[in-house]
């Protein structure tokens, strides 16, 4: 019974951003909660999708650090285009561990990430907006 209103105001909260830093999550209402990580941080990431996530065709994908702690440091809730996400910020997360090599001289500098990956990036953001849109008309 108090499921159902804590899954709806997480999701009317819950904000991702990509930026050149880092990732940016933030959620809640009463208790907020504020996860910001850079890309130099991430030491690994991990896709996890439930039997109804994948019947959904949806995943999480779990970014962990070097923090110390068993579990993800992030969670990127219930996306479509997981795998578009994952390979972004691995090149990312390779970027910066690559330039963090190409101080040394005999390293070559880290490439840029493609420009596809930001498109796909933006047609996700376009979908959830359409998404939410659609969600929030049901209710009115």
């Amino acid at each position: 019974m108090f499921v159902l209103p804590y899954l709806y105001f997480r999701y009317h909260t819950l904000r991702y951003r990509f930026d050149s830093e880092g990732i940016h999550m933030r959620v809640g209402i009463l208790f907020r909660r504020e996860v910001n990580l850079t890309y130099a941080r991430i030491q690994d990431i991990h896709l996890r999708s439930g039997i109804l996530q994948r019947w959904l065709g949806l995943a999480d994908i779990q970014i962990q650090t070097a923090s110390g702690s068993s579990g993800a440091e992030l969670v990127i809730e219930g996306f479509k285009e997981f795998e578009a996400i994952r390979d972004f910020l691995y090149t990312r997360m390779r970027g910066y561990h690559s330039a963090a090599a190409a101080s040394s001289p005999s390293s070559a500098t880290s490439p840029e990430p493609a420009a596809e990956i930001l498109a796909v990036l933006d047609q996700i953001r376009d979908e959830l907006r359409r998404t939410r849109e659609a969600i929030e008309q049901r209710h009115v």
